[in-house]
């Protein structure tokens, strides 16, 4: 395994995923971009997919040379997208190592009274995308994985698989089935010496959180966040999930499988309404 010396501490600083390819759909902007380059850091070879195709792009220009990275444009719900996309991993770089399905929507909704005015077209394209597009891509990667007897799948799930009510009943719904799916494949992939695994975040100030809290700028986000947050003192960040994907697709992991891993905190184990109005009163 490869070396560099880390200059800040003159410590020997290891590639975790040295020799590795990865693919990593929605890598072009948010937590996929941040896992793309963290990949990248680490010696993997790594192809964005994603429909941002300016930003998937530049990307790749910042982050290296043609040998080490690429973009293609990429809709998750496209069988015919998916599908060339890990052709296309293993023609240009030899095979397929890791699979992480990262691209997934919020489902925003004009009507914020809930469910009973969710626009239906709306609730089908959140499942498309979250749970439909990642079945995809564990589809194509295991008829690559499946014959080289090895391989990692990786999903980002949410917190709100875990803890509900925040969202819309389709996000929850969506994210909810991701971690469902990656506890069958686990089961099911097993056997061919796979690992299926996800992630579950919470409060990323990413993209598609600003989306959906009225593009509000980062910090602003991460002040919200915190103030919701069980864990004081830290912010959770998009290079907080890409250490989480790096853990997961290294070796370092090689007997974790069908782990729903959430990164919130503590968030999803309490529910501080008591104890605030608690506070609230006696104060």
């Amino acid at each position: 395994m490869s070396t560099d010396l880390d200059s800040s501490s003159a410590i020997p600083f290891t590639k975790r995923l040295d020799g590795k390819v990865a693919i990593i759909t929605g890598g072009a902007s948010g937590i996929g971009e941040c896992t793309a380059r963290l990949f990248i850091k680490h010696g993997a070879k790594v192809l964005i997919a994603d429909i941002q195709d300016e930003l998937g792009h530049f990307v790749c220009t910042e982050l290296g040379s043609r040998e080490n990275i690429s973009y293609v444009h990429c809709d998750v719900t496209c069988e015919s997208d998916v599908q060339n996309v890990v052709e296309l991993a293993v023609s240009k770089f030899g095979k397929l190592d890791i699979m992480f399905n990262n691209a997934g929507i919020p489902g925003i909704t004009n009507h914020p009274s809930g469910t009973s005015n969710y626009d239906t077209e709306t609730f089908k394209r959140v499942m498309d995308v979250n749970v439909f597009g990642a079945f995809l891509g564990a589809k194509y990667a295991s008829k690559v994985m499946i014959p080289a007897k090895k391989g990692c799948i990786l999903f980002t799930s949410s917190v709100a698989s875990v803890t509900f009510g925040g969202t819309s009943a389709a996000y929850a719904a969506s994210k909810t089935a991701v971690v469902g799916m990656t506890k069958n494949l686990c089961v099911e992939l097993g056997q061919y010496g796979i690992r299926v695994n996800c992630i579950s975040p919470f409060g990323v100030a990413s993209p598609m959180l600003s989306q959906c809290m009225h593009n509000m700028e980062k910090k602003k986000i991460e002040e919200v966040v915190s103030s919701s947050a069980n864990l004081k003192g830290e912010v959770v960040e998009a290079e907080d999930i890409a250490e989480a994907a790096l853990y997961l697709g290294s070796d370092e992991s090689k007997y974790v499988s069908g782990l729903n891993l959430v990164v919130d905190g503590g968030y999803s184990l309490t529910n501080p309404t008591f104890s605030r109005l608690m506070k609230s009163k006696f104060s």
